[in-house]
């Protein structure tokens, strides 16, 4: 009997906007967008010219690039794509602001690494012409290096007065179980997040008069895995006012919308839930085709898949750009380790050593397991209410002092900052420009860890301390473990309580500056900052206990 074939590998969509990227290989060489009123390349291919809105054409191109960064991937995605195998971002020769995802392939390949220089090798798929990426053996006309750095921000806009962050207040926040596989529906889950967060904030259900969701409905008809729909239904409850969506200025976007809504009077509390499942069904990555649309197609076909590779690749620029030793990331692990002992509900909270962290087995290189946040079953809430409810309140609300949503730099997995995640620092930038604090007025940081490197770059752009500082800002892992002086992640965050779309930073940031973190509490915190984003787009906000 023969073995059934295996399954096609992902490969893009031929439309009319990208088809000609896909097919040029055909008519012998490799297209790149080109605006000629701007004299720009441009990639991926783009229906306007962002810089004069004309509608770029196409050129050819030499095929000849430099390797900015790479990552192995030891994890199997997808049953077409067997690893090991390499993906790098490379700079064309033509420009080197455009940048092309790739695998490097070819004798050698696996002695690649940044400031190779490379070139084209066309790999055939039916009619789609993968552009692969093989060691450039003509060395007398190498392309230029490259050097990579943080964005140069843009001036912040001036603050419009009066602030919306001066009218609302945290005044409940709820958490469902946690647990590696609960067995019970996620809208069930979302439900007991929501009644914790209403109780602790004194407030019944009739009181709710909006509703605001993150991620929003999965798009099934009937109850939704606590969305909007599916969790009005279940509480039964007439908003006023609701959103639910996923692009928002990170995963605490949603609870920001719910801020912006209370300040503009459109309703005095409103309900903010997030629910997640470990083993949540993946969205469809391609068409019963085999085919990818959008912006994963200019990905998927090389098995960058996952968050964790592209995590890998800024990792990777990062520690070369840098000269760091990756393994400091095993640092953060371990003080993420010795914050989660001292909660009870972390689901992870004995302790690792450096060398259990070597242990750990490799993903995406640099990235092991252990970089990697703990998928899990639960929800989380958080009640948003207006500030002139706060006397009515059942506890202690908690004061939002500055918000940060800016996008400083493309909205794009490879051609903004490949040192940090993107976006961060126009988040960042545009939080403290909010406010007249520092980072030297914060007592707790919550930062965003779905890998240990997001909180690598949440520091840096954050100033606690300048980009490529981080390993010795960190240094032993005791200035932000338990008893630090910065304080990071003091419930384990992702990396060890479990992956909670980043709302557990915001809970535990509130429960800190309201001195109910219980035996992890932290002496006299009044100001924290909360951070929510793995890759785009991102977010922050500063807190202060009222």
């Amino acid at each position: 009997m023969n073995a059934p074939a295996p399954p096609p590998r992902p490969l893009p969509t031929l439309d009319e906007e990208t088809g000609w990227f896909w097919t040029a290989r055909a008519g012998g060489r490799l297209l790149i967008g080109f605006c000629e009123p701007c004299a720009r390349w441009l990639h991926p291919a783009q229906t306007l010219c962002p810089h004069c809105l004309g509608e770029p054409d196409h050129r050819p191109v030499s095929g000849r690039a430099t390797v900015l960064t790479v990552t192995r991937n030891d994890q199997p995605w997808h049953p077409a794509l067997r690893p090991p195998y390499i993906i790098a971002i490379v700079a064309l020769a033509e420009d080197p602001a455009v940048r092309l995802t790739t695998n490097l392939v070819g004798e050698g390949a696996a002695a690649l690494g940044p400031g190779s220089p490379v070139r084209i090798r066309f790999e055939q798929h039916g009619s789609v012409w993968l552009p692969l990426f093989e060691a450039d053996a003509d060395t007398g006309s190498a392309p230029p290096s490259v050097t990579l750095d943080p964005p140069v921000l843009p001036p912040m806009p001036a603050i419009i007065q009066p602030r919306p962050e001066d009218r609302v207040v945290i005044s409940g926040v709820g958490a469902s179980a946690m647990g590696r596989s609960l067995g019970r529906p996620q809208t069930a889950l979302a439900v007991d997040a929501a009644l914790a967060a209403l109780a602790d904030a004194g407030l019944e259900r009739t009181d709710i008069d909006g509703i605001c969701c993150y991620p929003g409905s999965d798009g099934m008809p009937g109850l939704s895995r606590g969305g909007v729909r599916g969790l009005e239904q279940a509480l039964g409850i007439n908003p006023v006012w609701h959103s639910g969506a996923n692009e928002v200025p990170g995963q605490i976007g949603a609870v920001m919308a719910a801020m912006l809504a209370v300040a503009a009077g459109l309703c005095r509390h409103v309900l903010c839930v997030t629910s997640f499942a470990a083993r949540n069904p993946p969205r469809a990555l391609a068409d019963p085709d085999g085919r990818v649309a959008g912006e994963p197609a200019f990905a998927a076909p090389f098995g960058c898949f996952s968050p964790a590779n592209w995590l890998a690749l800024y990792a990777g620029a990062y520690c070369h750009r840098y000269q760091v030793d990756p393994e400091f990331l095993g640092t953060i692990v371990s003080a993420s380790r010795a914050q989660a002992a001292r909660n009870p509900l972390a689901l992870q909270r004995e302790p690792l050593t450096l060398d259990g962290y070597r242990a750990s087995r490799i993903i995406s290189t640099p990235l092991r397991l252990a970089d990697c946040d703990m998928p899990c079953d639960g929800a989380k809430a958080v009640v948003v209410s207006a500030r002139q409810t706060a006397p009515d309140l059942r506890g202690p609300a908690v004061r939002v002092l500055a918000l940060g949503s800016r996008m400083a730099e493309p909205q794009s997995w490879d051609q903004g900052t490949l040192t940090h995640q993107p976006q961060v620092f126009g988040a960042a930038a545009h939080m403290w420009s909010r406010t007249d604090l520092t980072p030297d007025d914060i007592d707790v940081a919550m930062l965003y860890d779905g890998f240990s490197f997001n909180l690598v770059s949440w520091l840096e752009a954050l100033g606690f301390c300048a980009p490529g500082e981080a390993a010795a800002f960190i240094g032993d892992g005791s200035r932000i473990g338990p008893g630090g002086t910065l304080p990071v992640n003091t419930d384990g965050g992702h990396l060890s309580a479990g992956r909670s779309n980043g709302w557990g930073h915001l809970i535990e940031a509130v429960q800190q500056l309201r001195g109910d973190a219980g035996a992890r509490q932290v002496r006299g915190a009044r100001t924290a900052v909360v951070t929510t984003g793995g890759a785009i787009p991102a977010g922050c906000c500063l807190l202060q206990r009222n």
